[in-house]
């Protein structure tokens, strides 16, 4: 097991008022993501804990481009993975934060 957290600055608060969601589950090459609406509101939280081992650098690249691309200011993210492909974490990533957004 390898666990990390990744700290990025936000351009902007995430939309919505849900204060918390999850999206996935920890089963076949996938993962799941809790996301709450506990950090400031103009920085972005991942914290991972991943059975695949020395792929720090690639999540590194995944959740960059995530946060550039939906700036989820004020957002922590909880991610348990079990091996999920880069393209898998970047949709579950977008769907917590679109979750975030509907109303409850």
């Amino acid at each position: 097991m390898e666990d990390f957290s990744l700290r990025h600055d936000a351009r902007q608060p995430a939309g919505g008022a849900r204060k918390m969601a999850i999206v996935g589950v920890v089963a076949s090459g996938n993962l799941e993501v809790l996301v709450e609406r506990v950090v400031p509101e103009r920085e972005c939280l991942v914290e991972i804990r991943t059975t695949a081992e020395g792929f720090g650098a690639v999540w590194n690249a995944v959740v960059a481009d995530f946060v550039d691309r939906y700036s989820p200011g004020g957002l922590k993210f909880s991610i348990n993975d079990g091996g999920a492909r880069p393209d898998t974490v970047s949709l579950r990533l977008a769907q917590a934060v679109r979750l975030m957004e509907v109303e409850q």
